[in-house]
């Protein structure tokens, strides 16, 4: 059925209810002289007359009343179709805000973005990465990734996977300055440290000393608060650094980068997924749901103990 056929019989029914061409015409917010021609296209295509028509009335013709019983309930299911996709559009269609820390995040969110983005074109996700924490209300956050707990109360927050720490360096760099065989051999290497991008304070590495995970400050070779260039610095052979899984994993399992103290990775954190305590959009949710789906106890993001074992230097 096109579109033509389906406003001609929507006029026929009208006309029929409310018993005037006119005041159908009116309803369909299409002008009398459009709802004439396509009433008048409907007869011609059915080869039926629908209506008695005089200067003052219009009555059903036996044959229009026959048709109008058979087309009044089928429209109104079409109708309710139409309604009902067009609200889900609406649903998934808008903006969908979503928040969390540069450092980790980027490679953890990519795949997840570009599967949504091909699944629902018309949302328009607004993705902004800070290490900062920002305000969830003031900021219109629909959904957030965080390292730990949600940052306010009121939200709701799922674990993904947990985060480990690890530290690293290039075959290049373990060649011209050696391998620190334990965590107190690292005060005689260069290493990378992380600026805090709240207060620029430098954060000691986190290692696992025995049953609990302990600050260990090192020299900082090189600081800085952009992950991505403390990566490029650990690639090159300057620097050892300690590194998010999510972000070394693809190096070490590729060989670029080589899992040091591997007794002492830290992985006393976890990444969730948080989000409002409220109604949420069908967009926001299937947002929700799908990271949840691929992220979950993801194997991409954490290193086995046969993994950190095998990429030792040797």
């Amino acid at each position: 059925m096109s579109i033509n056929e389906l406003r001609s019989i929507t006029t026929f029914i009208r006309t029929a209810e409310l018993g005037s061409l006119s005041r159908a015409a009116e309803a369909q917010q299409i002008s009398p002289q459009a709802a004439s021609k396509a009433l008048g296209q409907l007869e011609a295509w059915l080869g039926v007359r629908l209506f008695h028509r005089t200067t003052r009335s219009m009555s059903l013709t036996e044959e229009g009343q026959r048709f109008l019983e058979a087309a009044q309930p089928s429209l109104a299911g079409l109708q309710q179709a139409l309604q009902s996709a067009r609200q889900t559009r609406e649903e998934i269609a808008g903006p969908l805000r979503i928040v969390g820390p540069r450092s980790v995040l980027l490679q953890v969110i990519s795949p997840v973005l570009q599967e949504y983005c091909r699944l629902y074109p018309e949302v328009q996700p607004d993705v902004q990465l800070d290490d900062r924490i920002g305000n969830w209300v003031e900021d219109r956050v629909d959904v957030g990734f965080r390292i730990g707990s949600s940052p306010q109360e009121g939200l709701i927050a799922r674990r993904l996977f947990p985060l480990q720490l690890i530290v690293c360096a290039a075959p290049s760099y373990l060649r011209k300055h050696g391998v620190p065989e334990t965590h107190l051999a690292l005060s005689a290497h260069r290493c990378s440290v992380f600026r805090n991008p709240n207060d620029g304070r430098m954060i000691p590495w986190h290692l696992k000393v025995g049953d609990s995970v302990q600050d260990w400050p090192v020299p900082p070779a090189f600081s800085t608060n952009d992950e991505l260039l403390e990566l490029q610095a650990v690639l090159a052979g300057e620097v050892i650094g300690q590194l998010a899984a999510p972000t070394a994993a693809p190096h070490i399992r590729a060989g670029r980068l080589v899992p040091l103290l591997v007794e002492h990775v830290a992985d006393g954190y976890s990444l969730f997924v948080y989000y409002g305590n409220r109604a949420l959009p069908a967009r926001v949710r299937r947002f929700i749901d799908l990271a949840v789906e691929r992220l979950t106890g993801s194997n991409d993001f954490v290193l086995s103990a046969e993994e950190l074992i095998s990429g030792k230097f040797s």
